[in-house]
């Protein structure tokens, strides 16, 4: 019996070692299920492997475009969300090999989870990182202007920065202006703080204009980063053009091309000639106060002034060159030139064309041989189009 026992053990361990097609046991992986290894696709599948662009164990930068990869298999869903924050936008590609952030900017000093789902129904694989921490220092924050309402037609959009902005070029790529009815523009850098865009001619009336500054996290240079996105919607009024003839001493009034009025005025006597160009309405002021010591005439010198309350006060120039009313040269207005650059007419003008007038109407005023400078308010239309697409970062 015990020689019978010997000989069934052998026989046992000789089929369990078998390669051939005779003796397949019952725990053997050809038999799991009863499925035969042809029939089970999955039992020679390479797992699906999951990577991204970014290292956990380091800070990554704010403008890291975020990408996930997939080889030996396909992703179905990319999820990206800061930890209790938002999500970031990104697209599949079309044969789930990748996901790409769509330029959604990370947010410094933050958390974020990416969840990646393969398509082959297994496990989510998940990776968490946190962002780099930004001084406000190291960003730069836009101011949009105007943010609003409704202007004249040469008024250009206006973006301030609050630190400068040196790769100009990187951060011309985040900023937009779309209008209804499209027109052709360009964006002109006056300095690393400030960059403006206007159109080739001046805004059609009744436009609708947007303006985008996607810059949340775009580098600056010199380690800047944006701070925000920011946007401005604002329309664009009736066409207003007031031309000042400054030999005359008359400006014309048009409305949409039409001249409405005539109005008699006084510009700047000798010594404080008036500027020749074309200007836009920049603030407006029922009252302002007018010191002469702000244009260099200090107390003692035979021109100081300084007057409270002008009335009807609309400033053209950084420099302090306004419309308003001056009741005290009435007898001088379309005659002679007495002012101390400004142009002046009477109260009853003034207050017509105070209520008339829009931030960003334009002032064409010629005659004087003293040119208006570019960056001494919205000097903007002195310059042509070629010259002013020049002065793009593009």
């Amino acid at each position: 019996m015990g020689s019978s026992a010997a000989l069934a053990i052998a026989a046992l361990a000789l089929t369990g070692c078998s390669g051939g097609n005779g003796g397949a046991g019952p725990d053997s992986a050809a038999n799991v299920g009863g499925a035969t290894a042809a029939s089970d696709p999955s039992a020679s599948a390479t797992p699906i492997k999951i990577s991204a662009n970014i290292r956990p164990a380091k800070a990554v930068k704010v403008d890291t475009a975020v990408t996930v990869s997939a080889t030996g298999g396909a992703l179905q869903d990319v999820v990206v969300r800061a930890v209790g924050g938002k999500k970031l936008q990104g697209t599949l590609s079309a044969d789930g090999s990748g996901w790409t952030a769509d330029g959604g900017a990370l947010e410094p000093g933050t958390s974020y989870v990416i969840n990646a789902t393969p398509a082959d129904g297994g496990a989510k694989w998940t990776r968490r990182f946190h962002t780099e921490d930004l001084s406000l220092d190291q960003q730069t924050y836009a101011s949009i202007s105007p943010s609003g309402g409704t202007v004249g037609v040469g008024m250009p959009v206006v973006i301030h920065f609050d630190v400068p902005v040196t790769d100009k070029a990187s951060f011309e790529k985040h900023l937009s202006v779309q209008s209804t009815p499209a027109q052709k523009g360009s964006w002109h850098w006056f300095s690393d703080t400030e960059v403006h865009w206007r159109p080739k001619t001046y805004w059609k009336a009744g436009s609708t204009v947007t303006v985008n500054a996607d810059v949340n996290s775009v580098a600056a240079g010199g380690g800047i980063y944006g701070q925000s996105d920011k946007t401005a919607t604002f329309k664009v009024g009736d066409k207003h053009v007031y031309r000042v003839n400054m030999d005359t001493d008359q400006m014309k009034v048009y409305s949409n091309d039409k001249l409405v009025r005539t109005i008699p005025v006084t510009t700047g006597q000798p010594g404080f000639i008036t500027r020749s160009g074309i200007k836009v309405i920049i603030e407006k002021d029922e009252k302002h106060t007018m010191n002469s010591e702000t244009i260099g005439i200090p107390k003692g010198d035979p021109n100081y002034y300084n007057m409270k309350d002008v009335q009807w006060a609309m400033r053209m120039t950084y420099s302090g060159e306004f419309i308003h009313a001056a009741p005290w040269s009435v007898g001088s207005q379309g005659h002679a030139n007495v002012s101390h650059g400004c142009t002046g007419m009477s109260t009853a003008n003034a207050d017509w064309l105070f209520h008339f007038t829009q931030i960003g109407d334009v002032v064409n005023e010629f005659g004087t041989d003293r040119p208006m400078e570019v960056t001494n308010g919205y000097g903007d239309w002195n310059m042509s189009y070629a010259d002013y697409k020049a002065g793009s970062a593009l």
